[in-house]
């Protein structure tokens, strides 16, 4: 089995578990930014991981906009947020960013990162600011406790990766 980890990275969360996924698995390593399909195109597994923005995963399009040409390959995709893992949001992220058939081919993990607003980009500051505001605006009593969470995460980053938390994808990439 010959594998590849590309990943794509705004603050971090997403790259940490790709460097751990790529050194359990022994297999190349690369930033989305880096790579291309004649490349991912000599490996029999692929595995594609980036940060979640709104419910889109980041940088994503690697893989699905090549999925013709993908298909006949393991393919194995993760997505990392702050948000504990409940099933209901999985399933809403595995169906925004694939295609019914896609998800027949692809095997979707979530894997909890964090956020750290220092390490985003201006525009992304900018974005986030704005649901700030959002949030801020509600009547504190009806916050539910992720919005709590990310309100006080603004001004102390959080992590929540854990290498533990790999575990299942390994296990899916190694079964025959």
């Amino acid at each position: 089995m010959k594998a590849v980890v590309v990943y794509k990275s705004k603050s971090g969360f997403a790259k940490k578990y790709a460097q751990w996924i790529a050194e359990e698995l022994q297999a190349d390593i690369y930033e989305a930014s880096k790579i291309d399909i004649k490349m991912l195109m000599l490996y029999d597994t692929i595995i594609y991981g980036g940060g979640l923005y709104a419910i889109g995963i980041n940088g994503l399009k690697t893989i699905t906009k090549n999925f013709d040409k993908l298909k006949d390959k393991k393919l194995v995709v993760f997505a990392t947020g702050a948000t504990p893992p409940r099933n209901e949001d999985i399933e809403k992220v595995r169906d925004s960013n694939f295609t019914e058939e896609q998800q027949q081919s692809i095997r979707f993990f979530y894997l909890r990162g964090g956020f750290d607003y220092t390490r985003l980009k201006l525009i992304d500051k900018v974005l986030m600011n704005l649901l700030k505001l959002k949030i801020k605006s509600k009547n504190k009593n009806k916050l539910v406790p992720d919005e709590k969470g990310m309100l006080a995460a603004y001004d102390k980053p959080i992590d929540f990766t854990r290498k533990k938390n790999i575990e299942d994808l390994i296990l899916y990439v190694k079964a025959k």
